[in-house]
């Protein structure tokens, strides 16, 4: 088993049985797993992020109505499937965020969009590894609240790495 084996591995145990599962009573009684790409080394990327001079504080909707405070730290180009792309990194007091949606929306991936949160490296560069991927617990039930992906971050390219649209 690969690294990702195990740590999808793990995310499935929790989903299936922790009590702080994002899946109520009744979807923990059928759940058998989530649903993923299969690991794709070419989406995991080392990037150079371009940090913007200014930190622009930018208020984050929320699936639920409310707002949630980012600062937009900086962004980063790349090349999928021979497209170019480019997503910006949000930062809070919590760390890293990348909310983003790919060309799959609504068809393989989540509507609303998937997470990320880029590791920052050495030398203003981060590792960004699509095959971790996930969706917010919005996706599971509505009882939860997620940020909602800002525009910027709606990609043209598919991203086929990480996990796919859940199915009840």
């Amino acid at each position: 088993m690969t690294e990702l084996d195990n740590f999808r591995a793990e995310k499935d145990e929790f989903f299936g049985s922790h009590p702080q599962s994002p899946l109520n009573r009744e979807q923990r009684k059928e759940f058998k797993g989530l649903n993923y790409f299969p690991e794709d080394d070419s989406l995991r990327l080392e990037v150079k992020v371009e940090e913007f001079p200014v930190r622009e504080r930018f208020e984050m909707q929320t699936s639920t109505g409310d707002v949630q405070s980012y600062e937009k730290f900086g962004k980063f180009y790349f090349v999928v499937d021979g497209e170019q792309a480019e997503l910006t990194i949000y930062q809070s007091e919590h760390g890293f965020f990348m909310p983003f949606v790919d060309a799959l929306a609504g068809k393989e991936t989540y509507p609303a969009g998937r997470y990320l949160e880029p590791e920052p490296l050495p030398g203003g560069r981060f590792l960004v590894d699509f095959n971790i991927a996930y969706n917010p617990y919005c996706a599971y039930n509505e009882m939860w609240s997620c940020p909602i992906t800002p525009a910027e971050n709606r990609l043209k390219v598919a991203i086929r790495a990480g996990e796919k649209l859940f199915h009840d």
